[in-house]
Parts: C-alpha cells; structure tokens; sequence
C-alpha cells in the first residue's frame, strides 16, 4: 500500500546534493603523508579513480568564454618553483621541480651538498607517452624531463586565476595536484592548450589527464570553456 502525507524529495535535489557531496570530496581531502614524513598528493577525485564522480564535479563548474590574455606573466604565480606555497611539499626545504622529480623519477641519485634536495639522476616512466627517459642533471640535458602544469597557468590566468590572491596563485603554480614531470618535448608540443585542444599521446592515459585537471579547477574556483568541457566529458564517458 502506498504511503500518504509524506512529501516526495523531487529528483533534481537529489542530483544537486550528489554534486555537492562529490566538490566537497575534491576540495576538502586532507594531504597526507608517506612513511618519511614527506607530503604526498591528496587522493581526491582524479586518483581515486571514479569517472562518475569526477563528471559530476565537471557538471558543476562555472562554463564561460575565456577572459582575454592581457596582464598575464608568469610573475604573478610568484617565483618559479617557490617552497614558500601551503600545499604538498610546501615548505619543506626544497624546491617544489625537484619535489616533483623525487615523485615522479624512480632510481633516482640525489646531490648531497643540496640536503639531499637535488635530484641528479634518475628514469622517468612518461605517462604521457608512455616512454621510459633518463634524467640527468646539467645545463644539456636536465630538459629532457620538464615539469608540466596540467593546467596550464597562462590558461588558467584566462579562467579565474586572475581574481585569485597572491598566495593562491603560488599554491596554484606549485601543487603537486597540478605537477607532473614529463617528456620536455612533449611538453612543448602542449603549450597552455586546454584539453579542447591538447591530450597526451598515450591514450591510455586521458582519463587520468582530465581527472586532474577537472579537480585542480575545482580547487581553485577555475571555469571552462564550452569547447572544453564537451572535450572533458567526451573522454570521462569513455572511461
């Protein structure tokens, strides 16, 4: 029998409390550390490994035109790889590259008049082409392996990052979330290209690539373009 005088929760509420729920999942996992102390990335939506989840936060970001590129420079997002930022590795004596290549190298040698700071030698297993490079440090060589912005901070100026302070804006240049050492090349080939534009050579790495921009726009208040999230969400349907 059915029951009566009870009021039903209309759908659409439904569907706004899951994307609230899955933002707050995003923006408010804590950063955690590994066995030595160091600050890891946050397991968020981008590792966690939910397209679901991750399609409901890009349903839920602002979509507008880009603003204009005017009064951009790299300046703003403080000093190239400052340790002086309140997210993972900050803070902690090196510089946020190096951080970055501690991570993402395996068999890595590091410099010992640096504090062990310096990354000298190391393999790079590319996510991005699925390539496995060798790094080593010098004026020659060390870009073989660069490290990449997932979005890009000049794209990001375009999309919210202007309005952001000082302090989010170093945060925004230097979040792990937001790193990944990669081919030097094939970062070049990217540029500040949005995912309407640019994806990975290794396809089996796009679902990856979008999660984490879709999570690093939603940490800091970013928009996309039309273009871009039909882009995002075409891949996200696919994983």
């Amino acid at each position: 029998m059915a029951r009566t005088g009870q009021p039903s929760i209309p759908r659409w509420l439904w569907i706004l409390c899951f994307i609230a729920v899955s933002i707050a999942v995003v923006v408010l996992e804590p950063v955690v550390t590994d066995e030595s102390g160091a600050a890891e990335p946050p397991v968020g939506i981008a590792t966690g490994g939910d397209p679901t989840a991750v399609l409901a936060a890009l349903s839920a970001l602002p979509v507008r035109a880009a603003d204009p590129q005017d009064g951009y420079s790299r300046e703003l997002f403080g000093p190239a790889w400052t340790d002086n930022v309140t997210v993972g590795f900050g803070r902690n004596g090196c510089d946020t590259r190096n951080d970055i290549l501690k991570r993402d190298l395996v068999d890595i040698s590091l410099e010992p008049a640096t504090k062990d700071c310096t990354v000298r030698t190391g393999t790079l297993r590319d996510t991005y082409t699925n390539l496995e490079i060798f790094f080593r440090r010098g004026t020659d060589t060390s870009s073989a392996v660069q490290i990449d912005h997932i979005v890009a901070l000049s794209d990001a100026w375009k999309k919210g990052a202007r309005h952001l302070d000082d302090q989010a804006r170093r945060n925004l240049a230097n979040d792990p979330r937001n790193l990944q050492a990669v081919d030097g090349r094939t970062n070049q080939s990217k540029g500040d290209s949005d995912a309407s534009a640019w994806l990975p050579p290794n396809a089996g790495y796009h679902c990856d690539y979008v999660a984490r921009q879709v999570e690093v726009k939603v940490e800091y208040r970013l928009w996309v373009t039309p273009e871009e999230r039909d882009a995002m969400a075409r891949v996200l349907s696919a994983c």
